[in-house]
């Protein structure tokens, strides 16, 4: 019986660890789009997503960069197909005149079809959207400090219509919604002239 217990125990830790994955693009050639993933944009301009060498990454060798310009860079993870769980990243906004933005996005059904959370530097805020054929709309924001040139920690917990984000580990906004129902893609997003650092990309079920 004890052997019988010790085994589903060890069975539940095991499936509990495989509902959640880090990426975090140490394994990928630096220069080049991180194997798996779409590296796109909603919108006009070009996204440029690459892997690249970081001395001040989190979990160091590698990050990955935007450095393009476009209207919405985003980089969406291709094998993923989640409902409900959470998507969270460390970012670290480096420059920008118009935005300096780093951003999560979930129940993606494609570069045009998603929601997002994002933070500014720029703006100090913490604002949440739906993009609905291209066209982005702003459902709920909060003022938040959100230092350019510092790591930062964006989540957010998702389930049926009920989301929350967080920065840094604090509460910053919640919010409900029922315009994507249906599992999809999660990924990172930036906005505009956004140079941007992402690292420890987390998503999966709790």
């Amino acid at each position: 019986m004890k052997n019988l217990t010790a085994m589903m125990i060890g069975t539940h830790f095991l499936v509990n660890a495989a509902l959640a994955e880090t990426i975090n693009f140490d394994d990928a050639m630096a220069g080049e789009a991180p194997p798996g993933w779409i590296a796109t944009k909603t919108g006009t301009g070009e996204s440029k997503w690459t892997v690249e060498k970081d001395n001040t990454a989190p979990s160091k060798p590698n990050v990955l960069k935007q450095s393009g310009q476009a209207t919405y860079p985003l980089c969406l993870k291709k094998d993923t197909n989640l409902q409900d769980g959470f998507v969270e990243v460390k970012f670290k906004p480096i420059s920008g005149k118009e935005d300096q933005a780093g951003g999560v996005v979930w129940r993606a059904k494609d570069s045009n079809n998603y929601y997002v959370a994002r933070a500014n530097a720029l703006e100090d805020n913490v604002t949440i959207y739906h993009t609905i054929k291209g066209k982005r709309t702003e459902k709920k924001r909060t003022d938040m400090k959100v230092a350019s040139g510092e790591w930062h920690t964006l989540r957010v917990d998702f389930s049926g219509h009920h989301f929350t984000v967080r920065l840094d580990g604090k509460k910053a906004l919640e919010w409900d919604d029922k315009t994507f129902t249906e599992a999809g893609m999660v990924g990172v997003w930036t906005k505009a002239d956004s140079v941007t650092l992402f690292n420890d990309f987390s998503y999966g079920r709790e």
